[in-house]
């Protein structure tokens, strides 16, 4: 009986399990070499991605700080434009209301954390056309300057020509005030031929001439007027009488404002028709009832000038 073979069925098994191992050994190192590679590689993708990023969010924000500036200054132009020029600019409120809408809009944009460049790009555009309409808006408000400025000379000569005229207003007024208060004094009637009688009137009626103080039953009055620049119409005669104790001959009591001598107490008014260029005489009774004796005294009054007087002594 022959011997078997001492081994080879367990030899063979043994290598063929040491081969596949060492197999699945070479494959997981592949794999782990592949992925630390992959790892690697990702990571470096990250690390540029990240740095992609953050040059575009740096060249972003610098496209913000340049636009920012940018707006600031032309802000800046337009208080200067709108400020010292507060009375002009209410003449172009419809641009200013115009560029306020583009102000807002601009700032809407430079106040967003997450602008994109196409809107930042926008807002450059609204920069650049609102700086043109501030500098369309400055040219205006200069050319209103410049017709408020002609407009102001002309104001001053017409101020100028205002004052003059007024001068020779006030002149003129005063030569007029001048010259009516000459023809409102050469207005004032002149008397003449004056008389005043005292008169016994008898019982016949008829009339004597007595210096008795007793025998007196009135004073008759009788002047003439006249003036050449007086225009025809009424025009009043005032009396006043005097007795011979000072007291006025009145019945009721009015008041006479001369221009010489205040206000005094008259005896009679006696309106006289007057026709312009004549000579008219007038005529007058003044009764008291009882006369003393002594100095009778009439004066005549036109116009607020005494303008007449006489005496009638009774005994």
């Amino acid at each position: 009986m022959n011997a078997p073979l001492s081994g080879r069925p367990d030899d063979t098994q043994s290598s063929a399990a040491l081969k596949k191992k060492n197999t699945i050994i070479v494959l997981l190192s592949v794999a782990l070499v592949f992925t630390w590679a992959y790892l690697l590689w990702d990571k470096s993708q990250s690390r540029d991605t990240i740095a992609l990023q953050a040059v575009q969010i740096e060249n972003l924000d610098a496209d913000k700080a340049a636009i920012q500036k940018e707006f600031d200054m032309a802000i800046i132009r337009l208080d200067s434009v709108t400020n010292t020029n507060t009375t002009l600019t209410n003449q172009v409120a419809e641009q200013q209301r115009d560029i306020e809408s583009q102000k807002t809009a601009i700032k809407k944009i430079l106040s967003d954390r997450n602008a994109t460049k196409a809107s930042l790009d926008k807002a450059r555009g609204m920069v650049s056309d609102l700086n043109g309409k501030i500098a369309a808006l400055e040219n205006q408000i200069a050319v209103l300057k410049q017709e408020n400025l002609e407009l102001t000379q002309a104001n001053t000569a017409l101020q100028g020509e205002k004052e003059g005229l007024e001068q020779d207003l006030s002149k003129s007024a005063a030569q007029n005030a001048e010259l009516a208060k000459t023809v409102d004094i050469g207005s004032t009637f002149s008397a003449s031929s004056i008389q005043i009688s005292s008169i016994d009137v008898k019982p016949s009626g008829k009339e004597k001439l007595t210096a008795n103080a007793k025998r007196v039953d009135k004073l008759l009055v009788r002047f003439d007027v006249e003036n050449r620049i007086a225009p025809s119409g009424p025009a009043d005669m005032y009396l006043i009488v005097t007795d011979p104790a000072g007291k006025v001959i009145t019945e009721k009591g009015f008041m006479l404002p001369t221009r010489e001598d205040g206000d005094r107490s008259y005896t009679a008014l006696i309106p006289v028709n007057y026709e312009k260029g004549t000579r008219q005489k007038v005529e007058f009774p003044v009764r008291a009832g009882q006369y003393n004796k002594g100095t009778y005294r009439l004066e005549i009054y036109h116009n607020g000038f005494k303008i007449g007087e006489r005496s009638c002594p009774l005994k």
